[in-house]
């Protein structure tokens, strides 16, 4: 949910911490802070409420020396939105970011005040300022104190501690939460997302559950949960460095809704021949694992969620193997029965999403025959912690209203049924054949939708008064209408709802008037007449109809009912096709809604607290 930066250099890092923050602005945050001490133990410390601007510019004023220091977004769980609750949080000589939720901090708190410690914010993060330097008051070192203090949180952290009486190191622990560690020359970095470091270096470390590290400028020794020292792999990142900018575009969605194709491209690379899935691709053992396979459990959140909801109806349809579909926060907390020969799969943008890697965790403890992942960070903790991942490339998303990511995760969901069809003798090699087919044109044709940019604006002056909107699709095309609803809501603020449209009659159709826009996706496909009886009973109730037809579906437009008519693709690849100008409506209505398009209100990008 927030964003970490820190260094340990010789020269000034405050314009490097600020930059990275700037990098991180993408995961959503209500206020921001950076600590510098210098090498005569000066501490500066400087907090904004608001855009990473506004701190950029008071650190500018104040010409902030030193060459160790700490910077974080904060995005509120504990206390409101307040410079007072920014990090970094102090406490003596010890300064602290911290990310997550330390789920016993009222019991640490009460611990604390009876020890004399003064609590100047309402956060949890404090808790953890206080301790250390508590522990460091019997401790030999800044990184034992930190082990102590480790010891006695309950909850998810990845946390940096400076002391000012020794800037020459920061000390570093990640339960939960991710950390890497950046290598530079004569100096170390460290960050919550490697993005944020990519100006400075490209050689990364990624800490394990429970690790702990000292950084200095020219070593880093990590322990792990034990306490013992530990190796651990360092990475040369091929992540590019120009994707944190916009180009030409206005704004990181609309850069990250025409990165598509190509996004595609990359997710299909290696996976495809020129007609069939390469089952070995799509992971370490794969091929085995997806021969044994007997129901598929899919566990996600979000626009992921609404993945694995269309993904079910391919995994029965085209798999022949069941298939379930639940909201990991709600996964997490209920009593389920695990079936035989069951596979889960977590589907994550991030790889870092809290409910979903708990789901993930719990899941091993009962029974499942494996676990796999689709995800689009390498490093992420849902990548290491599955027994195989199916990375996505999608390459840096950093708007919060996800599009390429869903798209990327899509194709990935298709490959994988297509393969699991294939272990199990399930379809034959014409039916692979014209899935591969379906997939290798999909780039081209999403770049064909893309043209439709201009109607799809003109269309959206239509929602500009609007304050409510429905979705109608029916089989694989519901959740599409589900996520086409969320997209609208995360950025435009209108109200919308999606619906299976053979679901009108028991409900929905109260809430039918001249006010309410139903858009409705309709490809042409064995539902397309059941689709047009229930568009009939919209039009029948004044209802005004948004209709994104396949050119087969022969609809024809009047006074009620706008059609906006798509190119014929292959059916199975369809629902992906026709997320793109869900897309665009969305966009276009923000932007004439005026709201904050890549970071809006409320939201997070990657949200790694409960």
């Amino acid at each position: 949910m927030c964003g970490i930066v820190g260094a340990v250099a010789q020269r000034d890092v405050a314009e490097i911490l600020v930059e990275g923050l700037r990098r991180l602005e993408y995961r959503g945050y209500d206020s921001a802070g950076v600590a510098v001490v210098d090498s005569q133990s000066n501490l500066t410390r400087i907090r904004r409420l608001g855009k990473v601007q506004e701190l950029a510019d008071a650190v500018d004023s104040a010409q902030v020396e030193g060459g160790t220091g700490i910077a974080h977004t904060r995005w509120a769980t504990h206390g409101e939105p307040s410079e007072a609750n920014a990090h970094p949080h102090i406490s003596g000589d010890i300064t602290v970011v911290h990310n997550g939720i330390i789920e016993n901090h009222k019991e640490l708190r009460e611990t604390l005040r009876e020890r004399g410690y003064v609590f100047e914010s309402e956060t949890d993060t404090e808790v953890i300022a206080h301790l250390v330097a508590w522990e460091l008051r019997t401790s030999a070192s800044l990184l034992e104190a930190l082990q102590k203090t480790a010891k006695q949180l309950e909850g998810a952290y990845g946390t940096v501690v400076m002391d000012r009486n020794d800037p020459s190191r920061v000390v570093v622990a990640r339960s939960g939460s991710p950390i890497v560690i950046g290598f530079g020359v004569g100096e170390n970095f460290l960050a919550s997302d490697q993005l944020a470091l990519l100006n400075v270096t490209r050689r990364f470390m990624y800490l394990e559950e429970g690790d702990v590290a000292e950084i200095t400028r020219r070593d880093v020794t990590v322990y792990d949960v034990t306490g013992e020292r530990v190796e651990r792999e360092i990475a040369e990142s091929n992540a590019e460095h120009d994707a944190g900018d916009k180009g030409n575009y206005r704004h990181f969605m609309q850069k990250e809704i025409y990165e598509q194709p190509t996004a595609l491209i990359n997710t299909m690379e290696g996976r495809l021949t020129a007609d069939s899935v390469v089952t070995e691709a799509i992971g370490v053992n794969a091929a085995e694992i997806l021969s044994k396979v007997e129901h598929v459990q899919i566990v996600a959140c979000g626009t992921s969620y609404n993945a694995g909801m269309t993904a079910r109806y391919w995994f029965e349809d085209i798999a022949g193997v069941s298939c379930d579909v639940e909201i990991a926060s709600e996964f997490r907390y209920r009593k389920f029965v695990t079936r035989p020969n069951s596979l889960l799969i977590t589907l994550s943008q991030s790889g870092e999403t809290a409910d979903t890697l708990a789901a993930l965790r719990l899941a091993k403890e009962k029974g499942y025959m494996a676990a796999m992942t689709i995800c689009n960070v390498a490093g992420s903790s849902l990548v290491r912690e599955s027994d195989f991942a199916f990375m996505t490339r999608a390459g840096v998303e950093i708007g919060v209203a996800s599009t390429k990511a869903f798209t990327t995760q899509l194709s990935a969901l298709l490959m994988l049924v297509t393969a699991l069809g294939k272990q199990q003798n399930r379809i034959s090699q014409d039916k692979e054949k014209q899935i591969v087919e379906a997939l290798h044109a999909l780039p081209n044709q999403i770049n064909q939708a893309l043209s439709f940019e201009k109607e799809i604006e003109a269309l959206a002056e239509d929602f500009a008064d609007k304050h409510h909107t429905l979705f109608l699709g029916r089989g694989e095309f519901y959740p599409i209408a589900m996520e086409a609803s969320l997209k609208l809501k995360e950025i435009s603020y209108i109200h919308a709802e999606a619906y299976a449209a053979g679901e009108l009659k028991h409900g929905p159709l109260a809430l039918i008037d001249a006010d309410m826009p139903v858009v409705v996706v309709a490809p042409s496909n064995d539902l397309l007449e059941k689709l047009k009886s229930n568009i009939e009973e919209v039009r029948a109730r004044g209802g005004l109809l948004y209709v994104f037809a396949d050119a087969d579906a022969d609809f024809e437009a009047d006074e009620t009912m706008k059609i906006i008519t798509m190119p014929h693709v292959s059916e199975v690849t369809a629902p992906i096709y026709y997320t793109v100008p869900m897309q665009l409506l969305s966009y276009y209505v923000a932007l004439i809604k005026g709201t904050d398009v890549d970071q809006p209100r409320n939201l997070a990008k990657a949200v790694t607290v409960e």
